[in-house]
């Protein structure tokens, strides 16, 4: 189909294209052959006047004219999709939806087992892909490449509607033998033993831990970087050293390992889990269904869990 002389299936071939940044992996993915998509490219870069892409050893490079077209075009496609293919009533029992999420592993281990365990009974076609945090969290969003972010508020951008979860607090662990652990943890001796601490992406941002800690003035001496919070107890254990990480899944693993749980030196505030999703994704019906249990899963958790008063008491 031609719209005002463009074939508006070029504009698929090129989201895609965009996306990938690989001339057959962009085939692959919307089921062309790489003969047909460099066809497409030939005729993109004729309609678009540009180049539109260099090549970089297999990597596509985006000249200025190509970026400048991406999101509008990824807008569009988004809208066609969500308001005219997709306007059909959602029948979760029916539907084989897969929902891509970017979450921690904490988040992963206390709350969203309970979703997966719940849609398998009420929509047991329905799919998800759990996917690490990404430097650009943001940019995924607005490209629709996922369907909900859930991390701490205070990291969220203002751009896309969101909804808090539950609120979550920091403690330390440590192995239960640690001898230096047996006593109140003092400013000076949580600075001076070795820790563990989860690093997330490649972004020299600081996770939540570390946003508290700078905030008050502590500054760890890390001996041994994990891939999320839950690689911390393992590797705590049989030494002398510490990590931060969210009383939830300290309990968790407390069940599993000899662990010790204290207090941090200073009380860290606590801070609030929430889920976020694509602004275009609003009034979509399988979205909307997910938020409703993502939120009924949260209020459940919260209303059987004891008060914070009794939970601080490590």
């Amino acid at each position: 189909m031609r719209f005002k002389g463009l074939d508006l299936n070029l504009l698929v071939a090129l989201d895609a294209l965009m996306t990938e940044r690989n001339l057959t992996a962009a085939a692959r993915k919307i089921n062309l052959s790489q003969p047909a998509m460099s066809a497409a490219v030939a005729r993109l870069r004729s309609y678009f006047h540009d180049a539109l892409f260099t090549m970089k050893g297999r990597e596509l490079v985006p000249t200025p004219r190509a970026e400048g077209l991406t999101a509008p075009i990824r807008e569009a496609l988004l809208h066609i999709q969500l308001s005219i293919i997709s306007r059909d009533a959602f029948d979760p029992a029916q539907s084989s939806r897969r929902f891509r999420v970017i979450l921690s592993d904490f988040m992963t281990i206390v709350f969203f087992r309970r979703i997966i365990d719940r849609i398998a009974r009420e929509a047991p076609a329905v799919r998800f892909e759990l996917l690490p945090f990404s430097d650009e969290p943001d940019e995924l969003l607005r490209r629709g490449e996922v369907d909900f972010l859930v991390m701490p508020e205070l990291f969220m951008s203002s751009v896309h509607p969101k909804a808090t979860l539950f609120e979550e607090m920091l403690v330390c662990v440590g192995c239960r033998t640690n001898k230096q652990l047996s006593r109140q943890l003092t400013v000076d001796r949580y600075n001076s033993m070795g820790h563990v601490a989860a690093k997330f992406g490649r972004s020299p941002r600081p996770n939540i831990e570390e946003w508290f800690l700078l905030e008050h003035g502590l500054k760890r001496r890390i001996e041994v970087a994990v891939q999320g919070f839950s690689l911390i107890p393992p590797v705590v254990l049989d030494t002398v050293r510490i990590g931060t990480m969210p009383l939830r899944l300290a309990k968790h693993f407390e069940k599993l390992m000899p662990l010790r749980i204290v207090e941090p030196p200073l009380p860290l505030p606590s801070f609030t889990e929430a889920i976020q999703w694509p602004a275009s994704h609003n009034t979509d019906p399988a979205s909307i269904w997910m938020r409703r249990i993502l939120l009924q899963e949260a209020s459940s958790m919260v209303s059987s869990r004891e008060t914070p008063q009794s939970r601080r008491r490590c």
